[in-house]
């Protein structure tokens, strides 16, 4: 059994490993997205990430596919007392933005797509400086005294704005950020490292990377000379073809061999063992790409592998 990780300053404990949700709705449709969530569970894994705003990118998408396809799935598996559901708020088409009435009418249609009472884990998805720091955790904090929310946390923010936010719940005994969800991984570091990094130590926040494997880059299918039908293989680009890429993919590689383990794997394990990451996030949109997801909770690299790792990645 797979220890779980104690997620911030809250109660909540979470698999090492987050199964992202983007991909449910848009690259994988209903069946498929039950699938990967079986095999995710089957797995040990309990922490989902969605948004409302997945997938209204697409032709066609309104925004709350993922969440819609997550919801009929908890309701046929009766599996909602076995999962955190982590959520976020800002980006739905109907519901932009930070306002206090406008965060409380997303939640409210969240809560309706998912098909529950509460949303474990709610996220501001990108800051709205519009609005004032205090006006948001109002909000959220009404959320939370109301149960519809159990903890709270922030994505796309400044770190002027976390502080303000943090130093705001403090003083006025409202419900606080216990998470943070930063873009980071071996090829994306300086998008965390350094204050915003610094912010979330000093606060006790567990970091929740996105884009932990570099829309794929840093499973190693995308190597110059190779061609890959995605969605994503225009924006693996400038990993591909840049020095620093080919480094991370070269110790990747060597220290994939040493485990006999996938670099997808690799990668995500050295961002697990930074300093405060809790869980990196991960989709997968076919049942093959569970197991290297889920196997970072099973692999210990050496401080060696660690350190070339991020020298690599320098």
């Amino acid at each position: 059994m797979t220890s779980l990780r104690k997620l911030g300053s809250s109660d909540l404990q979470v698999f090492p490993l987050a199964l992202g949700g983007n991909v449910f709705g848009w690259t994988a449709d209903e069946a498929q997205s039950f699938a990967v969530l079986d095999a995710y569970i089957a797995a040990g894994g309990n922490f989902i990430d969605t948004a409302d705003g997945y997938s209204a990118w697409v032709p066609g998408n309104e925004g709350g596919e993922s969440e819609t396809v997550i919801g009929k799935w908890l309701a046929s598996r009766s599996r909602r007392a076995d999962v955190v559901i982590a959520t976020k708020v800002s980006t739905h088409p109907s519901y932009k933005g930070l306002a206090p009435a406008n965060i409380k009418a997303a939640a409210e249609a969240s809560l309706r797509r998912l098909g529950t009472d509460h949303i474990d884990l709610y996220y501001t998805h990108f800051d709205d400086e519009t609005v004032p720091v205090e006006d948001i955790i109002t909000a959220l904090d009404q959320l939370v005294k109301e149960g519809k929310v159990r903890e709270i946390a922030a994505s796309n923010i400044s770190p002027a704005r976390l502080q303000a936010s943090l130093d705001f719940s403090e003083r006025e005994g409202l419900a606080r950020y216990v998470a943070l969800q930063p873009h980071y991984n071996l090829v994306s570091r300086d998008t965390y490292e350094g204050e915003l990094q610094d912010t979330a130590a000093r606060a006790g926040l567990a970091a929740v990377p996105y884009f932990a494997l570099a829309s794929g880059f840093l499973t190693g299918k995308y190597r110059p000379g190779a061609t890959v039908e995605s969605a994503r293989a225009e924006s693996v680009s400038k990993y591909r073809d840049s020095e620093r890429g080919q480094k991370v993919l070269a110790a990747l590689d060597k220290v994939a061999q040493e485990h006999d383990a996938q670099i997808a794997t690799v990668a995500l394990a050295w961002l697990a063992s930074r300093p405060t990451v809790a869980a990196p996030i991960a989709s997968a949109r076919t049942v093959e790409q569970v197991p290297a997801l889920v196997a970072v909770a099973d692999l210990s690299l050496t401080e060696q592998e660690l350190a070339a790792l991020t020298e690599a990645s320098a």
